[in-house]
């Protein structure tokens, strides 16, 4: 297993743990944030752009990858806002590696790991083009006009979930 962090920022060189921003976590504790190479797709679009992640687990039924993934040799879904599409082709991402012993699993389905210690690199690479980065791991990318439906919908199937960053979606009512 690998585990990363992914900025914006193309020169941290120290991650010192920070306080959570979701409330369903202790806050009292401080954590750096990683995530696991399989769900690391989730996070190849802009920090702030609004998403639904869903990808196969042991249990997804036959039914909800026919009718949720376009092609069979697809796992993997990232589904982002139409107004996203110009600012992910001009984003540049960096991935820092981490070394996985120093961290804990927070929530599997979503891949997230935490750990309580200030973490340095062990590597770090450049993402250029995340179209290119997404297809390289055989994810598919949808663009919609509303995340809201998808979002819903998802969550009552069979499939591993993530959404991300929904704060920053267009609102219900323009569904």
């Amino acid at each position: 297993m690998r585990l990363y962090h992914v900025s914006e920022e193309d020169h941290i060189e120290l991650f010192k743990p920070r306080s959570p921003t979701r409330m369903d976590l202790d806050q009292t504790k401080k954590f750096v944030w990683a995530i696991n190479d399989k769900c690391l797709p989730n996070f190849l679009t802009p920090r702030n752009c609004p998403r639904v992640c869903y990808h196969v687990g042991p249990n997804t039924s036959e039914s909800d990858k026919q009718t949720y993934l376009s092609a069979k040799s697809s796992s993997h879904m990232i589904v982002i806002e139409n107004k996203w599409f110009e600012t992910m082709k001009n984003t540049n991402l960096t991935l820092y590696e981490f070394d996985t012993r120093q961290f804990t699993l927070q929530d599997d389905n979503a891949g997230y790991y935490i750990s309580e210690t200030t973490q340095i690199p062990i590597a770090k690479f450049e993402v250029i083009d995340l179209f290119q980065a997404l297809s390289s791991r055989n994810v598919e990318l949808r663009v919609v006009n509303n995340l809201w439906d998808i979002s819903d919908e998802i969550q009552q199937t069979s499939f591993k979930w993530s959404m991300c960053r929904m704060g920053f979606a267009q609102g219900r009512e323009d569904v």
